[in-house]
């Protein structure tokens, strides 16, 4: 059958520009000429037969053409780009892109990664930790590490590693603390992006929310489990200490733990991919990477 195509290379020109509604954006992400996207589009257009774009002064936007044509070009690319990548055989060779929370970007990827780089030196590694939901592989992301449950629909997902949760503070200030009760009268530092953090440990712990109430009141707010843990550090407060994830801290003595229960979390650390993903080497490569990593308990 043969195929009735427009010129490739203007559909990724049109793509881009329609993603970026700017033909500078577009130029700057494909490393080319604002004037060169311009043509390429207007050779698309021609081919067509119809406007794709509306050119005003200083503004882009698309044509009712354009608004139904993007997503079915965009889809077709991504497509082409999946089944290259995907040939049998290929060696991983790549630009892998994995998002991650900064805490475990900080404390268990990044001191890893020269170990994965070492074993493949021809795959480039971008890591993202911003905080946003990312859609695989469209966002541009091939493999994300998540905390959380591991369901999510139509994904594939690796558990990594669970934790326990235990109430951790700086040593003097763990010398304040000798019972539940005690807690109402220390800061307690409270993260928020985190699912299970003290409501969890209280309800192990047989004790009423109500019972938290002022240490919560006193202590910081923060957004990354990293952030909480240096909080500690300095003794401004206690956190509910996320183990092997403090375990550095622990051991070091900068952090001690205060009282039990120990309570297992219902949260672990995933790895999580797209299903069609997986067949890229560089995401099999990785996943087997971080399997064998974690499987060895570090």
């Amino acid at each position: 059958m043969a195929y009735r195509l427009p010129p490739l290379n203007t559909l990724r020109l049109f793509e881009a520009a329609g993603r970026h509604q700017s033909f500078k954006a577009a130029a700057e992400e494909l490393h080319l000429t604002p004037s060169a996207v311009s043509h390429g589009i207007q050779t698309l257009e021609e081919w067509l037969g119809v406007e794709l774009f509306l050119r005003g002064n200083r503004s882009l936007s698309l044509t009712p053409a354009g608004h139904a044509y993007l997503p079915r070009v965009r889809e077709a690319l991504q497509s082409l780009a999946l089944a290259t990548e995907s040939v049998p055989g290929r060696a991983p060779s790549g630009r892998l892109s994995v998002s991650a929370a900064p805490t475990f970007a900080l404390r268990w990827l990044i001191p890893r990664l020269p170990a994965f780089q070492e074993r493949h030196p021809a795959i480039t590694v971008a890591l993202d930790t911003a905080h946003r939901v990312v859609e695989f592989p469209r966002d541009g992301i091939d493999a994300g590490i998540r905390l959380g449950r591991g369901d999510w629909p139509g994904l594939a997902a690796l558990k990594l590693m669970e934790e326990d949760l235990v109430p951790v503070a700086a040593p003097a200030l763990a010398a304040r603390i000798a019972c539940p009760a005690d807690l109402a009268t220390v800061p307690l530092l409270h993260v928020a992006d985190v699912s299970e953090d003290w409501t969890a440990w209280a309800a192990a712990a047989g004790l009423p929310p109500s019972a938290l109430d002022d240490g919560l009141k006193r202590g910081l707010r923060l957004d990354a489990i990293h952030m909480a843990v240096d909080a500690a550090v300095r003794g401004l407060g206690v956190i509910i200490g996320r183990r092997p994830t403090v375990d550095p801290e622990l051991a070091s003595g900068q952090l001690v733990e205060v009282m039990g229960p120990r309570l297992r979390a219902k949260s672990a650390y995933w790895l999580v991919t797209a299903q069609d993903s997986l067949r890229r080497p560089e995401v099999a490569a990785f996943r087997a990477w971080m399997r064998a990593e974690f499987a060895q308990g570090q």
